[in-house]
């Protein structure tokens, strides 16, 4: 028993591993204000415990650290692929280009403070990413230090060991890259006079949602269409948008391919923000119409969501299916992963796709036969997209990548490499019909364990040294991490308030995102009780955390330059 508890054999480093992880979880129950640092706790456990003399197995350490950082970032991958490219349009350049300036001016900071500092670069690194609580990050980095003394023939243990410098920093900064960020959002809430409650009526008013499906009520106005089918209209004008609905006098007619529109019709149409004018143009003036003036006059005529849960479906385009001619059901909207899309007809279905369909209730029956509709079909996860897409994102996270000007080419490694990949599976899965839907619980369930792991093992190979190296300067830290935090983001704010007049919600969602800081983000919708901020957060989140994980390899090569 006596191994067990205080040895370093296979048994004791599980146990004491499952311990760190029970005990962080549990502390991060506990909220000050509304705000709680979550399973950063796990960190913070491990630290003390290692201190104190309990310490595992520095292999197994490093096994479950990469192990646990891989399932990480690959749960999120996934989760935000399917509307990763649709946050590019319109505002999501801007929302990206503020995100990608937080994360260069956070870089270009650390670089300073350890030129001027005298502070070891490789340190710093640990500290940026602690001060942007971007624990992948510090996993590329650790990565890329330990890659790069294996070159140089250091024995791979004693690499490990000199990486969790990195750790310490990242320790003792974190908690200052969460209070700070707060405490930026505050403050200029305060310089601006920002009163939420407007802020969230004007987006409300001016809501853009670019790559969404909008609803319009619009006359038929435009001569060059009058007599002509509903099919040589879709076919003849480049226009992405679904007709739902015709009022022809007081008579609501489910549309076909063969409906004839004629002047003074009025037509019940889905789109996307972006073809709003074009559909203007296409049949006319916007009319004054709500859309229970449709259900008012549309008894036989329901609308109701069925979901895709046939695995055969995924892949295949929407015009495919034949829903309207066949079933005489219109599909107006795909829901994925919360976004909801045009469904237009080269719009490809994948399994647990959401389906808004326009119908009587038994044509909407025969259809929701026809694709599943299920809801126990989805609680089996697909576990082969996942580990193949592993073994796919190991093996491009280590290719090497030339940069001219640096000696080392860089590697995506652990956490890159297996980030894009989920991206571009959860993006193109469904045209190459690859099933990778996981229901939120699961793939929340694989974030929490992978996370928690890698936290333990971090915290657990860094408590040896955490007290000495803050007695021995350490605490310099503390003040690099909140100039590293606050300096770069305090500039963003006043660069997206002032020159490019972004939405308060949005600057808050842009703010936490481009950190990966989900402390804040929960902050912020707790505080201003409002969705939007995690739409934003989503926007440039994939993109803050590539370049997040990119920049700490890129310093960490040059420290050795």
């Amino acid at each position: 028993m006596r191994e067990l508890f205080l040895g370093q054999g296979v048994a004791h480093s599980i146990l004491l591993i499952a311990l760190v992880m029970g005990i962080g979880i549990y502390l991060g129950r506990f909220k000050v204000k509304g705000v709680s640092l979550g399973s950063t706790w796990i960190l913070f456990v491990g630290i003390l415990l290692s201190h104190f003399g309990l310490r595992a197995d520095p292999e197994i350490l490093h096994f479950v650290k990469e192990f646990g950082l891989i399932l990480f970032v690959f749960s999120i991958g996934l989760q935000v692929g399917p509307g990763f490219f649709h946050s590019f349009k319109s505002g999501g350049v801007k929302m990206n280009l503020l995100a990608a300036m937080n994360i260069l001016l956070a870089v270009i900071l650390t670089w300073a403070i350890s030129a001027i500092s005298g502070e070891d670069l490789r340190t710093m690194v640990g500290v940026m990413s602690g001060a942007v609580t971007n624990t992948p990050g510090l996993g590329a980095a650790q990565q890329t230090f330990i890659d790069v003394a294996a070159s140089a023939g250091v024995d791979s243990v004693q690499a490990s060991r000199a990486a969790s410098g990195l750790a310490s920093g990242y320790a003792v900064a974190y908690p200052i890259g969460v209070i700070g960020v707060i405490l930026v959002i505050l403050l200029f809430k305060a310089i601006f006079k920002i009163d939420p409650s407007r802020e969230l009526a004007d987006l409300q008013a001016h809501e853009d949602n670019s790559g969404q499906a909008r609803r319009m009520h619009v006359a038929v106005e435009n001569p060059a269409i009058f007599g002509k089918k509903l099919y040589d209209i879709l076919h003849e004008f480049e226009a992405d948008f679904v007709v739902s609905r015709i009022m022809k006098g007081n008579e609501i007619i489910f549309p076909t391919g063969d409906t004839v529109l004629n002047e003074g019709d009025k037509v019940l149409i889905v789109t996307s923000q972006e073809e709003v004018d074009k559909i203007r143009i296409l049949f006319g003036q916007e009319v004054p119409m709500h859309v229970s003036d449709w259900v008012e006059k549309d008894h036989h005529l329901v609308a109701r969501r069925v979901s895709v849960t046939k695995s055969s479906l995924t892949g295949k385009k929407l015009k495919d299916l034949h829903f309207r001619s066949v079933y005489e059901v219109s599909v107006t909207r795909v829901i994925r992963a919360g976004v909801q899309l045009v469904a237009s007809p080269d719009l490809y279905i994948q399994m647990g796709d959401g389906l808004i369909c326009v119908g009587t209730e038994e044509h909407i029956d025969r259809l929701a036969e026809k694709v599943g509709n299920s809801s126990s079909s989805l609680d089996k996860p697909n576990l082969v997209p996942i580990f193949l897409g592993i073994v796919v994102g190991i093996i491009f996270g280590s290719l090497p990548i030339r940069f001219p000007g640096i000696p080392q080419a860089i590697k995506l490694g652990l956490a890159g490499g297996p980030l894009i990949i989920a991206i571009l599976l959860g993006h193109f899965g469904p045209k190459y019909k690859v099933t990778t839907y996981t229901t939120m619980s699961a793939n929340l369930m694989i974030r929490e364990i992978g996370i928690s792991l890698f936290l333990a093992a971090v915290g657990l190979g860094a408590g040896e040294n955490f007290v000495s190296s803050i007695v021995n300067g350490g605490y310099w830290w503390i003040l690099y991490g909140a100039l590293i935090t606050i300096v770069p983001l305090s500039i963003t704010f006043l660069v997206a308030r002032a020159l490019c007049h972004l939405n308060f919600y949005q600057i808050c969602g842009l703010i936490s995102g481009s950190t990966t800081n989900p402390p804040v983000l929960a902050f912020a919708q707790g505080m201003y009780g409002s969705d939007y901020t995690s739409v934003n957060y989503a926007t440039v989140y994939p993109l803050s955390m590539f370049l997040r994980v990119l920049v700490a390899q890129l310093l960490i090569l040059i420290s050795f330059a």
